[in-house]
């Protein structure tokens, strides 16, 4: 877990710059964090030395718990091969500072909040963030560790009635979840997440965001296990999604596709202020067979169904 924030710097000439980044470093301390600031000896002839004078004085043994913040690439780029998690700075003093290999990079540094330090630091050590919570439910990203159940819940027939099931083999889906970790979670900052259940921690479904190929709005999805349902639970966890999206994520449109026969979930999106808007077909089975390779190998035949579009303004 991330117990320590060094700010690694370069530029100290600004005394403005200075202030800032000592006003960032207080206020993790005073939430309980370990805090500091290092300004290394670029003279320092290797490598090796360079990151020895930058951990002398952390309590810290293992990088894996250590955040580091630094305005300059050329110090970024020693910390991260020494396998280091690394976030950039910038400021008026390093406008030309690129950064190469780094998720993050923070401007405006003393209004940085803890949460963006957390969740720079979950994504680099692979580790799902929390996105919400409800009454009863958390909502946090996917795991591959949550496949295995994927699978007990959509074992039940009623939960692919009406939607596309899973790939025929596990470690397709596995496959296929680490790169949606990287290439969607980590690019957008939403998609579809688990849902557990805080009061015992099951895994009792999947709901969140996705980009469909053809419409310009977000898109709304929702699945709660079998023995789940009838307990208000994706109207509960929904609800706060839709939230989410409107207070954090500034969407102002959303849309959900829903088979035309399934008039339970209809009837929940109309609940949730989903207004129907038009009937559509929509591809069915796009998940493909398998996974091979990054690559979804296709059904050899498409099949379509009949949708019902719904749209909500937020």
């Amino acid at each position: 877990m991330l117990r320590e924030i060094i700010f690694v710097l370069k530029y100290q000439t600004d005394v403005n710059i200075s202030e800032k980044i000592n006003s960032a470093s207080n206020y993790l301390t005073d939430l309980g964090f370990k805090s500091r600031i290092v300004y290394p000896d670029m003279l320092i002839q290797t490598k090796e030395k360079l990151l020895l004078g930058i951990m002398e004085g952390t309590s810290e043994d293992n990088l894996g718990n250590i955040l580091f913040m630094t305005d300059s690439s050329d110090l970024a780029e020693i910390l991260l091969c020494s396998g280091a998690y690394v976030v950039g700075i910038q400021h008026e003093e390093n406008q030309s500072e690129i950064f190469p290999g780094l998720k993050y990079v923070f401007t405006d540094i003393e209004e940085v909040v803890a949460d963006s330090y957390e969740k720079a630091y979950q994504r680099y050590a692979n580790l799902p963030w929390n996105i919400l919570q409800t009454e009863r439910c958390l909502i946090r990203e996917t795991t591959v560790e949550d496949v295995d159940t994927f699978y007990e819940i959509y074992a039940d027939p009623e939960m692919t009635r009406y939607m596309e099931g899973l790939f025929k083999n596990p470690e397709d889906e596995k496959k296929y979840t680490r790169d949606y970790i990287e290439k969607v979670y980590g690019l957008l900052g939403f998609g579809t997440w688990t849902v557990v259940r805080k009061e015992d921690g099951a895994i009792i479904g999947r709901a969140g965001f996705s980009i469909r190929s053809g419409f310009n709005d977000v898109e709304l999805g929702f699945l709660i296990g079998t023995e789940y349902q009838r307990q208000g639970y994706a109207f509960e966890v929904c609800s706060a999604i839709i939230r989410y999206g409107r207070e954090i994520l500034q969407f102002e449109k959303m849309q959900t596709f829903v088979k035309a026969e399934n008039l339970v979930s209809i009837h929940l999106c109309e609940k949730l202020g989903f207004v129907k808007v038009e009937e559509v077909d929509i591809e069915e089975n796009i998940y493909g067979e398998e996974y091979h390779d990054g690559i979804k190998v296709e059904p050899s035949k498409a099949q379509f169904g009949k949708y019902v579009r719904m749209v909500l303004d937020i």
